[in-house]
């Protein structure tokens, strides 16, 4: 089987290169499967393009000019070839490490969308509980929105869950995987960060099943280039309230 690893970047030039060094480091051999590496960059105005061309083995899809997110990962969707599709971000927040936790319960055909909770782990909920507490402790410049982050992405799985009956402990996550088939049967209209509620709401909706699996997480900073703010939240809201009632 082959995993498809898209990663839409957008001035990425800080972590691009150590990201991908970790995810070609990963060994799915023993898995059975090999990966396809597509990097989809949104328009960056910084030296991530240039850098990713110096990198043998990736595919790079180029956005002449930057239309977010959701849209970078939908060209990233048609330019995969593999049997499963995985959605990495081009930050260093999440672990490539865990891609076999990730992708061994596709070798079980019954199984059809995978993803990562940041809150399965004891371990994991409380270092997210720490980092919030550090903010404060410090005063840091952003320390509101890192909270509004926090219980903004809780109260979306909340909200999954009492319209799609999804029965799921993190919405929001950015390690979300697909079976290529089911993926590419979604006619997904997102071109920011709703991706995330928009593909999930559409999966419970065509009756597929969400299993998750417990993963690491290492928020970066604003400061670090944390790009997502508290109108995509809201925007996250009237995603799901929306097509709960549309496609």
């Amino acid at each position: 089987m082959k995993v498809s690893i898209l990663i839409p970047a957008y001035n990425e030039e800080a972590t691009i290169r150590e990201l991908i060094s970790r995810v070609q480091a990963v060994d799915l051999r023993l898995l059975g499967f090999t990966k396809e590496l597509i990097v989809i960059d949104d328009g960056s105005k910084d030296r991530t393009v240039s850098l990713v061309k110096t990198i043998p083995g990736v595919r790079l899809v180029v956005h002449k000019k930057n239309r977010g997110k959701g849209a970078a990962i939908r060209t990233g969707i048609k330019y995969a070839t593999g049997d499963v599709v995985l959605i990495q971000d081009a930050d260093l927040e999440y672990n490539p490490q865990e891609y076999p936790v990730l992708l061994k319960p596709f070798l079980e055909r019954r199984t059809k969308v995978v993803y990562g909770s940041r809150f399965l782990s004891q371990i994991q909920k409380q270092k997210n509980i720490q980092f919030l507490q550090s903010k404060k402790m410090i005063k840091a410049k952003h320390d509101n929105a890192y909270t509004l982050a926090y219980f903004g992405g809780r109260f979306l799985t909340f909200l999954t869950n009492l319209l799609y009956n999804a029965k799921i402990t993190d919405e929001a996550t950015g390690y979300k995987v697909f079976d290529a088939k089911v993926l590419k049967s979604i006619p997904l209209k997102c071109t920011k960060f709703e991706f995330c509620p928009e593909v999930t709401a559409k999966v419970r909706k065509r009756g597929y099943r969400i299993k998750e699996v417990p993963i690491s997480y290492k928020p970066r900073t604003f400061e670090e280039g944390k790009k997502i703010r508290w109108k995509d939240g809201i925007h996250a809201i009237w995603t799901l309230l929306k097509y709960r009632f549309v496609n």
